[in-house]
């Protein structure tokens, strides 16, 4: 769905039709009633403010007592509304396109968060592949968590990259080595930028013991 429409689309923007072929399942709604509203749309669209079951069964091969009934079930379950417009009896399916609305926004944010955990995945395998063949070793569990962590903390790509190579010119192979240097890179940067950093010099401890105990389980870091 996100493929035809921007995320942020107004919802005049959606193709009402569209969203509602793809939704009314998700909604409960019957062939029979979709029929009906398929019809009301057309009818409003055509300039009949007022659709009522004797102007439906011109169109349609159901009598009027089953239209009747469709439309009472649709009202009742807030898909569709009679209201007042000034002194006129106006039929609404503003109640179905508020729902409709609201499917698609979900949509469009479970499509956007796949696509972000899938290029996350993608990035992150590549930085543990490039890891290994650089340190020439198998990275820890607790290690992946740390490349992970930087991500998180907004480090790109190049940058790790280039903190692991500095790292290795400096003849320091450890995850300690390269984030001191992802820390002081972004420290240079914020001051020259904004005249101040909150990025913080220490290493976590926590994090610098785990790695340690890790260590006994894998290749040692420092050779």
């Amino acid at each position: 769905m996100s493929t035809m429409i921007a995320t942020q689309a107004p919802r005049e923007a959606i193709d009402f039709q569209y969203i509602l072929l793809e939704n009314y399942k998700k909604l409960g709604i019957s062939e029979k009633q979709l029929s009906v509203i398929l019809m009301i749309e057309h009818l409003t669209r055509q300039g009949n403010s007022l659709v009522t079951a004797d102007l439906l069964s011109l169109k349609m091969n159901f009598k009027v007592s089953e239209l009747d009934a469709t439309l009472v079930e649709l009202v009742k379950r807030d898909f569709l509304a009679y209201e007042m417009v000034g002194s006129d009896l106006v039929t609404s399916l503003e109640p179905l396109r508020d729902k409709l609305y609201r499917l698609f926004q979900l949509d469009v944010a479970r499509e956007k968060q796949n696509l972000q955990n899938a290029e996350r995945s993608s990035l992150l395998s590549g930085l543990y592949s490039y890891f290994e063949k650089r340190l020439n070793r198998t990275l820890s569990p607790i290690e992946q968590d740390t490349l992970s962590t930087w991500l998180d903390d907004a480090y790109s790509e190049t940058d790790i990259k280039s903190a692991l190579e500095e790292a290795i010119a400096s003849g320091k192979r450890t995850f300690k080595s390269i984030d001191r240097l992802l820390r002081t890179s972004r420290k240079r940067d914020d001051i020259g930028k904004e005249g101040y950093t909150t990025v913080n010099d220490n290493w976590d401890k926590d994090i610098e013991k785990t790695i340690e105990i890790a260590k006994t389980k894998w290749v040692n870091d420092d050779k």
